[in-house]
């Protein structure tokens, strides 16, 4: 990346002993869409604040567009914040309350209510000015929080967790209006949340945090078919993990609850007898045989659960209860438990986990 809108360089956040961000490091470009995500406690929202300037940083700097806002008051940065809890005023119509920060900057009233018409209408609500918060429901109420946000033509802006307060389907809904909209103004944005449903349907990229550090940074299909640690591939995703041991790492053999499995590349830092983690994505897993799909290992079918539309099966592999999916097909019955069954994926989609 060139010129990154938004760096930041080495950030460390200590509240007395307890040291919550580890030298965090990250570029974001003009324009882009980056999600934070990770469990409760992760550091994610910490970063977020001092980005927003509402916490500063024990050490390391903070740029936005050139700028060092590293010190810099959170008014002083153009930096536009959209919280978990709406924050709106209670007392102030919805236009009152997009209008605020215009009215703070000493903006025009003409300006002011020509722009506040303006984000009332790329929220959706343009009819709803004169109503008051009580009067709105949750998603309403999270509509106007990002207009009021947006109002003064931030330069970036940021998200915390805006969308946990409400149900699954305005939750949807309103993350993809959300993107449509930064799409739309071209704002550099930075998402806050713990759900990686929402941060692989949004982001042009994600930082999947953990103790207070990054532990991988990439595009969705990036994070989600290539995650470089344990961590990333158990949090992101369902993941099936099998225990196997070292046969001979420079062919990349390994042994699976007594059965062999070729791996697609050499085994980097492991010996012959050493233990090892693998992981397959459920979608990546088929009962028999499947083209494409070389390598098998067997077990036996342990549980059956019929969905609808599809099945998902489990099928255990000495220890290891491996499952997977598959399509109800009328005219095929599915597996009986207690069948003996093989399992078969491709060498390429197995993922060789770093602790």
């Amino acid at each position: 990346m060139a010129d990154p809108f938004l760096s930041i360089q080495h950030i460390r956040k200590s509240f007395g002993p307890t040291t919550v961000v580890q030298d965090f490091n990250l570029d974001v470009g003009a324009g882009e869409f980056v999600s934070f995500l990770g469990p409760s406690g992760c550091g994610k929202t910490t970063v977020l604040r001092m980005v927003a300037g509402f916490e500063e940083p024990t050490s390391g700097k903070i740029v936005v567009g050139g700028k060092d806002v590293t010190r810099l008051k959170p008014n002083q940065r153009n930096v536009g914040m959209v919280f978990q809890a709406y924050a709106l005023f209670p007392n102030l119509t919805v236009a009152q309350n997009v209008a605020f920060g215009l009215k703070v900057a000493g903006v025009s009233k003409a300006e002011t209510d020509a722009r506040v018409a303006e984000m009332l209408s790329i929220i959706k609500l343009p009819q709803f000015g004169d109503r008051y918060p009580y009067q709105l429901s949750g998603g309403q109420q999270q509509r106007v929080a990002l207009a009021r946000a947006l109002a003064p033509r931030p330069k970036l802006l940021l998200l915390d967790e805006p969308l946990s307060a409400l149900d699954a389907k305005v939750r949807v809904a309103l993350r993809d209006e959300i993107r449509s909209i930064q799409k739309n103004l071209g704002i550099t944005t930075v998402f806050v949340t713990h759900d990686q449903e929402e941060a692989l349907s949004i982001s042009d990229r994600i930082v999947v945090m953990y103790g207070g550090k990054a532990e991988q940074v990439g595009t969705p299909f990036e994070i989600y078919n290539r995650p470089s640690t344990r961590f990333v591939a158990n949090f992101v995703g369902t993941l099936n993990v099998l225990e196997a041991t070292v046969a001979d790492s420079a062919s990349g053999r390994v042994r699976v609850n007594d059965q062999d499995v070729e791996l697609s590349r050499p085994i980097e830092g492991k010996r012959s007898g050493d233990a090892l983690s693998l992981a397959l994505r459920p979608e990546a897993i088929s009962i028999g045989d499947h083209p494409g799909r070389g390598t098998r290992i067997g077990g036996e079918i342990s549980e059956v659960s019929f969905l609808g539309s599809v099945i998902r099966i489990r099928v255990g592999v000495g220890p290891t209860a491996v499952s997977l999916d598959t399509f109800n097909n009328p005219s095929t019955p599915p597996p009986r438990v207690g069948e003996k069954a093989h399992i078969s994926f491709s060498a390429q989609d197995v993922l060789v986990l770093q602790d």
